[in-house]
């Protein structure tokens, strides 16, 4: 440290004259300095070297929301299930080249009729509290899902099963009464919950939601509402122990302040958007030489979902119209900068679910203002569209995510271009979740929706789904929808499944219940501190294998012991 500065910090502290305050800033100063000071700088890291595996360290992530609920189940976001993914297992899971593999079961087996599975589990299974963790818990954790008072959007899979049975401590079974194509993946989805700490427990209200016991890599440490959830090694992980001894994710909504945190070392890793990817990288040296990029097309589209139940969406007409009077291309280069998708259909383009002879709305006024004439609508002297004397307009709600702003300003523009007066209302996730998609209070929203590997999308479109917490809250019903997804969902031929949900695809996009905008690439920073990345990144994507990641003792950040 030079002497100028020496100089300065004494200067400062002469100003105090409070002897307590003076030794806690002094303290403060030298810590500060010791680590401005440090020689884990950038410029001295050789980030091309090849580093032996090490335990230890701390991964830093930002987050745009924080979670409502660790309990996944009756969460239904993807910040929760991002948390609880660390804390809980599944009885089996995906591995990196999306083939079905153990996880708390070490093995199963299916019966010919195709209608009843076994679960054996792996021997000495614990909870983090130390208590055996066994089939009783999964046959809790299945009557917990399945009871009609669980306020959860995922129940609709497991109450196809007939019976579930306790065979002994390490061994469940599960039978359908119809076959079920989607039975085994739906498996892969359910995280068991501990029995001795929940049975007493009103699973909708209960303490175990932000103070839960898993038996996976990771255990709550100390969750910081609006700043932070961190999590530690869970040293009886059912799994193995994980490299890394921390995970902090702190809740940053604004991705630019993620992006200086990221910059000034202060994050380790944080989802990028276009403009970072494609133009401030790429012009920084500095930061090429410390971070790296990922890209991969996710498992998910965005979209702009219409509330059926209040009109005019209420009518095909008008959100045809809509999705003919947005541009589509014109988001996905000018908000994605040319890095998505048009997407025609509920699935990964790419996929044999997807229905490529589907194409999306193409841009066109004209048909729009047709259409809406159609309905009603005609345009009053300030150039807006009115029906009944009433002007048509809307506001669009979405939460705090840029690239949804700023789409829900380009289709603002669009709209009213033809006379459709739109506002846009921002919303913290966890409230626009609670306030507005729980109550059904919207007319509009730009969301996004993750998909399962399997193509069954019962519990989002089937019109039975549209209770408190299900996933059909926009309020969609068409018989002839209802009767694919019951079939598609029992039919075990993959070439006659794929019929069924082509057919549902295409009466889904003359329905428009929603417009489907675009389906994004996945873009990744991460310091390249953290090691163990699998590159190229595997088909399940480069966060399959992140308990292997590990952090070089020359690479961590100073850390402040805990």
């Amino acid at each position: 440290m030079s002497y100028a500065l020496t100089e300065f910090v004494l200067a400062i502290l002469s100003i105090f004259q409070n002897k307590m305050f003076l030794r806690n800033f002094a303290a403060f100063l030298t810590l500060f300095f010791l680590i401005s000071c440090s020689n884990n700088s950038s410029q001295d890291i050789d980030y091309k070297k090849s580093y032996e595996k090490e335990l230890g360290g701390e991964i830093i992530n930002a987050m745009i929301g924080e979670p409502s609920n660790l309990i996944a189940m009756i969460a239904g976001d993807s910040a929760s299930s991002a948390i609880a993914g660390n804390i809980f297992n599944t009885l089996i899971k995906y591995d990196e080249n999306l083939e079905l593999e153990p996880e708390l079961a070490q093995s199963w087996s299916i019966s010919d009729d195709q209608k009843t599975i076994i679960f054996s589990l792996k021997p000495d299974l614990k909870w983090a509290d130390g208590q055996p963790l066994t089939s009783h818990d999964i046959y809790f954790t299945w009557k917990l899902v399945t009871d009609p008072n669980t306020r959860t959007p995922y129940s609709s899979d497991y109450l196809l099963v007939k019976e579930a049975r306790v065979i002994d401590d390490q061994t469940f079974s599960v039978r359908y009464e119809e076959n079920y194509a989607p039975a085994l993946d739906t498996w892969a989805s359910l995280q068991i919950l501990p029995k001795h700490l929940l049975e007493n427990e009103d699973i909708n209200n209960t303490f175990f939601s932000r103070k839960p016991t898993g038996s996976s890599f990771y255990q709550l440490d100390q969750w910081v509402s609006g700043q932070q959830v961190s999590l530690k090694k869970n040293p009886l992980s059912t799994q193995g122990e994980a490299n890394i001894n921390r995970l902090t994710s702190r809740i940053i909504p604004d991705t630019s302040s993620q992006f200086l945190e990221l910059i000034a070392d202060n994050i380790d890793l944080m989802n990028i958007n276009p403009i970072q990817y494609q133009r401030v990288f790429p012009a920084r040296e500095d930061l090429k030489k410390k971070i790296a990029l990922y890209k991969e097309l996710g498992n998910g589209y965005t979209y702009l979902g219409f509330n059926l139940n209040k009109e005019p969406f209420n009518d095909i007409r008008v959100r045809q119209a809509i999705n003919y009077a947005i541009d589509k291309d014109e988001i996905i280069q000018g908000v994605l900068l040319g890095l998505g998708e048009p997407v025609a259909s509920p699935y990964k383009p790419g996929t044999r679910w997807n229905n490529q002879s589907l194409k999306p709305y193409p841009y066109d006024t004209e048909k729009a203002l047709r259409l809406l004439n159609e309905a009603g609508f005609t345009k009053n002297k300030d150039g807006f569209l009115e029906r009944h004397g009433k002007k048509f307009e809307f506001e669009i709600l979405t939460n705090q995510n840029k690239q949804r702003e700023m789409t829900a300003v380009l289709v603002q523009r669009r709209l009213k271009e033809i006379g459709i007066d739109v506002n846009i209302r921002v919303i913290e996730w966890a409230s626009f979740i609670n306030r507005f998609i729980k109550t059904g209070e919207f007319g509009v929203v730009v969301l996004g929706w993750s998909l399962s590997l399997d193509p069954d999308q019962y519990n989002i479109w089937h019109s039975s789904q549209q209770g408190p917490g299900q996933f059909n809250f926009i309020g969609y019903k068409n018989n002839e929808v209802d009767k694919l997804l019951e079939n598609g969902r029992r039919e075990l031929d993959l070439d006659k499944r794929e019929k069924i949900y082509h057919e549902f695809s295409k009466i889904l996009l003359e329905d428009s219940p929603v417009v489907y905008l675009f389906a994004g690439y996945g873009l990744s920073a991460i310091n390249k501190r953290v090691q163990g990345i699998k590159s190229p990144a595997p088909p399940a994507g480069i966060y399959e294998n992140t308990q292997e990641w590990f952090i070089p003792k020359s690479l961590r950040r100073n850390e402040i012991a805990y």
